[in-house]
């Protein structure tokens, strides 16, 4: 009887470690990076919807068009500069320019409004899924 129970404890630490292991590889599916590096930057499931929509195309005030998502989160980023409205994107949003936090690659802007909440732009094409 010990024998039985110990095998079928050591058979739910197994199950209990495939959906552990499992758990974890959905998170790394959800992982986005920074192109040019490969470090972490923020995951899908950060994507929300700002003026309706996650993915948005912008020009700049010197004709550079940038098709960006919005991200509630990117904890790869480091913000530079000062904010400003100057030009911004997003009515009632503030923005300073977001870098990748290991290279240093220019990934997009953060936003932030004067009521406190924020979030990121950032340009699609330099954030890439793990291959």
């Amino acid at each position: 009887m010990l024998i039985a129970r110990t095998r079928e404890s050591q058979r739910e630490r197994e199950l209990d470690q495939q959906v552990q292991d499992e758990e974890q590889e959905q998170r790394d599916d959800q992982r986005l990076l920074c192109a040019a590096c490969g470090q972490l930057v923020t995951r899908r499931e950060h994507e929300i919807a700002r003026n309706g929509s996650h993915q948005h195309t912008f020009t700049n005030p010197h004709g550079l068009v940038f098709n960006i998502g919005c991200f509630g989160e990117a904890s790869g980023c480091v913000q530079t500069g000062e904010a400003t409205y100057e030009w911004t994107w997003f009515d009632g949003f503030k923005w300073r320019v977001a870098l990748c936090g290991h290279c240093h690659t220019h990934l997009g802007w953060g936003y932030r409004s004067n009521a406190g909440d924020g979030f990121y732009g950032l340009i699609l094409e330099r954030i890439t899924a793990p291959s």
